[in-house]
């Protein structure tokens, strides 16, 4: 009986330890050099959960889970914001949301965990668990339309892998931070194996930083790029939606600029419903200045039963017609409702959640500029930077060569949260998986334009009105993960998982 319950004490704290550690590798993504920090951190939690020889499945599982639960509760606990104050929520049920969706992530993580109750191959383990790790990544990407955040990947933006993005994507940063972390914690027992393996890995990325795969083309364009810091909760207020198109006209036709980028959802009206005049009034301006203007609006699909609405970029160019981007992929909840979920979405009543998707092969915005040749951009609207594969394939296939990236987003959502600062470093790891140049038109923030390395130009504070004005120098060419895809990585990742387990069949 003492036995008994000493083990079940010494299981509960486990869990406890790998609860916390969790935490802590979601909270040192935030941090400077955060992909440097989460590798050690990665390996005490290898550590922890390979105690045993071969771990029982139901062990494993239980151990992923409490990881992936201290990781996904405090990485997305911003979404309690969007729920209770924005959304009226009860605080209580927000709470459970949130612990349902990191509880639904963690599933994964628990998943990817069990390749570690596979017999251990001093070789193959650590390479076993990151292949396993990839390919949950990707399913996670992928089920039930796909929610990646707070992956392994951005973090690797400010870490040792970041130089591989350009060539296999943020999944193969992925793939080296969770095998050079297991052999971490190898190396007491094969310090020579995995020495050699950190240090070529390590020396391996930084070498490949010193590839460049784009160049510059043309003349840099001068950007405008407006945030307009409007609180969520007034959006369908009719006297604050009045101030805030004043706003955003205002400072639109307050300066001319090759490029002029409002938010997501800056105009929160059906386009059809926009003030008379308005867009006419903004296409006169964009005529008479030879400016290029990105309005976020609410756009209209029309079928042969109803109109739906859809989360719009529209393009005003001079001389051209006008543009329109529709959002392709959308947000669960916010701007689509699964089936079978209405009462969740009718529980905190917030107009218009439930959008109209935009077709994948919509063509790049043209940037027209007096004498020049056009500048091809790929818009992006909030959510959407999070797929680095469907970027990458739109890019790969359009049927003009994209020279220039663009993410319109709103993310008042969520308040004083880590939520800007975790879309900032997807929106750099987009910039780094395409060697293109970056610009992000926020609300609230962050608001910046960023250099085809992803690193920060320039940006405006979080929570302030103003307008970033910047020179931006355009790009041309593609990288290797822009021609390929997330093809090689999972390639590798099936192969080795296949490997481990022909292995484990021998034994």
């Amino acid at each position: 009986m003492i036995d008994r319950q000493s083990t079940r004490l010494s299981n509960g704290v486990n869990l406890l330890a790998l609860f916390f550690l969790g935490a802590l590798l979601a909270a040192a993504a935030e941090l400077p050099y955060g992909g440097w920090i989460q590798i050690p951190v990665l390996s005490l939690i290898w550590w922890r959960m390979s105690q045993e020889s071969i771990p029982s499945i139901k062990n494993q599982f239980i151990s992923g889970m409490a990881f992936g639960l201290g990781y996904f509760v405090l990485g997305l606990w911003w979404i309690y914001i969007s729920l209770h104050d924005i959304g009226g929520m009860h605080a209580a049920v927000s709470c459970l949301a949130v612990f349902l969706l990191a509880a639904g992530m963690a599933l994964f993580f628990s998943s990817a965990s069990l390749s570690l109750c596979l017999p251990r191959r001093r070789y193959l383990t650590g390479l076993v668990l990151a292949a396993s790790w990839v390919l949950i990544e990707y399913l996670r990407s992928v089920v039930l339309t796909g929610f990646p955040w707070m992956g392994f990947a951005e973090a690797q933006f400010n870490g040792p892998f970041a130089p591989a993005a350009p060539f296999f994507g943020g999944l193969a940063c992925t793939f080296l931070a969770v095998w050079i972390s297991w052999e971490i914690t190898q190396l007491r027992k094969n310090i020579v194996f995995s020495s050699a393996c950190i240090i070529s890995a390590i020396a391996l990325a930084q070498l490949a930083s010193f590839w460049t795969f784009t160049k510059p083309i043309g003349e840099p364009l001068s950007v405008r790029l407006i945030q307009g810091n409007f609180e969520q909760s007034l959006k369908f207020n009719p006297k604050a939606i009045e101030e805030q198109f004043s706003f955003y006209t205002n400072a639109i036709e307050s300066q001319s600029a090759d490029l002029i980028i409002t938010p997501e959802t800056a105009y929160p009206w059906p386009q059809s419903n926009l003030p008379t005049g308005l867009l006419g009034s903004l296409q006169q301006f964009s005529t008479n200045t030879s400016s290029n203007v990105l309005l976020g609006v609410i756009g209209e699909s029309h079928d042969s039963t109803e109109v739906k609405y859809t989360n719009r970029a529209l393009g005003l160019s001079p001389g051209a017609p006008s543009y329109q981007y529709d959002k392709s992929h959308l947000v669960p909840f916010g701007e689509f409702i699964p089936p079978g979920f209405h009462w969740f979405v009718n529980a905190f009543n917030v107009p218009m959640s439930d959008f109209a998707r935009g077709r994948l092969d919509q063509t790049p915005f043209s940037i027209v500029r007096q004498g020049k040749d056009a500048i091809q951009a790929a818009i992006t609207i909030c959510y959407e930077d999070v797929f680095g594969g469907e970027l990458a394939s739109r890019i790969h296939h359009s049927t003009k060569p994209v020279n220039l990236l663009i993410n319109m987003t709103n993310l008042a959502w969520f308040g004083d949260s880590q939520a800007p600062a975790q879309q900032l470093r997807l929106s750099q790891l987009r910039s780094l998986e395409t060697g293109l140049p970056a610009l992000r038109a926020t609300n609230t923030g962050i608001t910046a334009a960023l250099g085809p390395d992803g690193k920060v130009l320039s940006q405006l504070g979080e929570f302030t009105q103003g307008v970033l004005s910047v020179k931006i120098q355009a790009y041309s060419g593609t990288t290797p993960y822009v021609i390929w895809g997330n093809a090689p990585i999972l390639s590798l990742a099936c192969l080795l998982l296949i490997l481990g387990l022909i292995r484990q069949k021998r034994i």
